[in-house]
């Protein structure tokens, strides 16, 4: 097995609501799912740009993940961006410079993989926080390069979240629970093609 090939950790509700700062926020109108757009890969470096600018050398690596990242796949126009520290859990080392630039710390999650999440003062982005090395970051780089090269799986997640964003969420989560089925399945086969 590929030591990514590991069990996909599930938050139930209270967790999921504990790793907010303050409450965690309902969806108060219907999710947005375009089709893709040619200038998210130049918000992502924008964006990118302003983060090296603050953190200098303290970024380990800087990616454009999730899917604004994948030509062709319709998404939330929402930059996600994966940053990866030394130690995620020192926040002193970064969220101090991060919040002195206007970003606010949203998500606090010690108990997996010691995940952080941000969200940027200007453009509307994810910045997650990981350890270097972390599994979850390697796994988000293996999906998105996946998608870029498989037309099917592509095609296949993109029509999946259209058809959920006609439904009534009261939470993020559950939109993201709704597609962890096929993200599983997709994970699989690119598992399979990288241990072959």
């Amino acid at each position: 097995m590929h030591p990514l090939h590991q069990p996909f950790q599930r938050l139930s509700e209270s967790q999921s609501r504990s790793a907010f700062i303050g409450e965690m926020p309902q969806l108060t109108q219907p999710i947005q799912i375009i089709d893709y757009q040619s200038n998210w890969s130049d918000l992502f470096h924008q964006e990118a740009k302003c983060i090296r600018q603050i953190l200098g050398s303290t970024i380990l690596a800087l990616d454009h993940i999730g899917s604004t990242a994948v030509p062709g796949l319709a998404a939330k126009p929402i930059i996600d961006i994966d940053l990866s520290v030394a130690d995620s859990a020192d926040e002193r080392s970064y969220l101090p410079l991060l919040e002195a630039a206007g970003y606010q710390l949203i998500i606090r999650e010690p108990d997996w993989q010691q995940h952080r999440m941000l969200k940027g003062p200007g453009t509307d982005i994810n910045l997650h926080v990981w350890t270097l090395g972390s599994i979850e970051a390697q796994r988000h780089l293996l999906f998105r390069d996946w998608l870029r090269a498989n037309a099917d799986d592509r095609l296949r997640y993109s029509q999946l979240k259209k058809m959920l964003a006609n439904q009534d969420f009261k939470y993020m989560s559950e939109y993201n629970d709704a597609k962890s089925a096929l993200i599983h399945e997709i994970y699989d086969r690119a598992f399979a093609a990288i241990s072959s």
